[in-house]
C-alpha cells in the first residue's frame, strides 16, 4: 500500500478496502471507516523493520476486535 492506511469500510452498502495517503480518511470519498491501519513506517518498524507483511497480520490476528467492526459495519448498514 505504501504510506498512508489502508481501511476497512461501508460505501454503499458494501464493504470495501481502501488505501489513503497521509491523514486522509474514507468519509473524503463518501465511505464510512470500519478499521484503519496505520501503515507509515513509524508504525512498525521498530518491532518489525522492513518486514510490513508481518505486521499486518499481527495486526489482523491479535489486534484488531472484530466483534466490535462487525457492530460498527451493522451500524453503517442501517
Amino acid at each position: 500500500f505504501g504510506s498512508g492506511w489502508c481501511w476497512l469500510a461501508v460505501k454503499d452498502g458494501k464493504i470495501v478496502i481502501m488505501k489513503t495517503p497521509n491523514g486522509e480518511s474514507p468519509l473524503v470519498q463518501g465511505a464510512q471507516p470500519l478499521l484503519g491501519c496505520d501503515v507509515w513506517e513509524h508504525s512498525y518498524y521498530i518491532d518489525y523493520r522492513n518486514r510490513r507483511p508481518d505486521y499486518l497480520k499481527a495486526f489482523v490476528d491479535h489486534l484488531v476486535n472484530w466483534d466490535y467492526v462487525a457492530e460498527m459495519f451493522d451500524k453503517a448498514s442501517k
